[in-house]
């Protein structure tokens, strides 16, 4: 067996796999498992599909857990950063995980449903975030389950998303607000978890649903051949696009919340929980370093781990970066001292030797998505 083979071999797979290769995806590996990232049509084709009609992406990837029990809400308010105490029956939040020291140890949803949280997480972190918040599980009366494996996700993206989606569901649709969500029929199943959430900025829904179903719906939401599929690629330069963060990019564990603009998931009031304290001195002391959006006036495209300099000294690299299809810009992000985190501050990325002019722009990037 090749080493390519015994890579494969190594490789989770989505219930979908076989309809991916099927339609021609071009597969790679992706935190663990074996992903789309483009079909034949292409990323800027998918893009602009979702921009302008429909998309469907398969994340069966992600990670699932379900808290139960008299105390799951104390459990749940304890390992996230947000407080879940505010969320209603049927209702999302968006939260993370966090370490001691107050930085991202991931970030998630949090979903409350009539008798249980459902946490969701990033596959490359799945395994990392169970192992991170079971160990707390001794201070509460609480149980966690891990139901990654028997739960298939899927998003469908796009201003037409709740029309295509309508005519496979009796759910009254317009009733869905934004991050929340119901049990409902699609495709003749009632099993399925209807979010209004996702990752692009325009509106669409996730679907939750046992693995065992996944191909059926999708083969349903795809038969009238007015939605495209979409990878792995068209779904990173659509959040970029929003300045949405990406763990490994913009956060991980070297980030605080305040670092990335994502103080509004912290609530130190609701009392206490994993790297409150940290939080507590850093909000006091004040951080050094704010991540930005950027773009250039020539037509280089920054890339991840572009070096970065403000004031001719290094600040790091580029998180994310990319021309936008949108926009039809090079867009990035990036961490600049305090001082030059302000929309207009001119910096540099170094693209193949070269120091490249860029300046702070204020994302998202792409002001037109159809998400209000």
């Amino acid at each position: 067996m090749s080493q390519t083979d015994s890579t494969s071999q190594a490789l989770k797979r989505t219930p979908l796999h076989d309809i991916h290769v099927a339609l021609g995806a071009r597969m790679v590996p992706f935190a663990g498992f074996e992903m789309p990232v483009q079909y034949p049509a292409g990323v800027l084709a998918e893009h602009r599909a979702v921009r302008t009609a429909a998309g469907l992406f398969d994340v069966s990837h992600m990670g699932e857990f379900v808290v139960r029990g008299p105390q799951a809400l104390e459990f749940v308010n304890y390992v996230t950063s947000n407080d879940a105490s505010k969320i209603e029956v049927g209702q999302a939040q968006y939260s993370a995980f966090l370490s001691d020291q107050g930085t991202f140890v991931d970030d998630c949803l949090v979903y409350r449903m009539s008798d249980s949280y459902m946490l969701v997480v990033n596959a490359s972190n799945a395994d990392k975030d169970f192992a991170h918040i079971q160990p707390y599980l001794d201070r509460f009366d609480a149980s966690l389950e891990d139901v990654s494996a028997e739960t298939a996700l899927l998003a469908l993206q796009g201003p037409s998303a709740q029309s295509v989606l309508s005519r496979h569901t009796g759910t009254d649709l317009d009733a869905i607000s934004y991050y929340h969500f119901v049990t409902g029929n699609v495709a003749g199943r009632d099993d399925v978890m209807i979010s209004r959430t996702g990752y692009t900025g325009e509106d669409g829904f996730e679907l939750y649903l046992p693995s065992t179903i996944a191909a059926d719906v999708w083969r349903a939401i795809m038969a009238d051949g007015d939605v495209l599929p979409a990878g792995l690629g068209a779904r990173d330069t659509l959040r970029l696009e929003m300045g949405l963060s990406l763990y490994g990019n913009e956060i991980d564990d070297t980030v605080l919340p305040y670092e990335a603009n994502l103080g509004w998931i912290v609530k130190l009031a609701k009392g206490d929980f994993v790297g409150r304290d940290a939080l507590v001195k850093a909000r006091e002391a004040g951080v050094s370093r704010k991540l930005v959006g950027f773009t250039f006036d020539e037509r280089a495209i920054p890339r991840h781990g572009y070096p970065v300099f403000y004031e001719g000294e290094p600040s790091g690299v580029v998180c994310s970066g990319a021309m936008s299809p949108s926009v039809g810009i090079p867009i990035g992000t990036a961490f600049l001292p305090l001082a030059g985190a302000v929309e207009g501050t001119a910096f540099e990325v170094e693209i193949r030797g070269k120091r490249v002019p860029a300046r702070v722009v204020k994302p998202p990037f792409y002001k037109d998505a159809s998400h209000r």
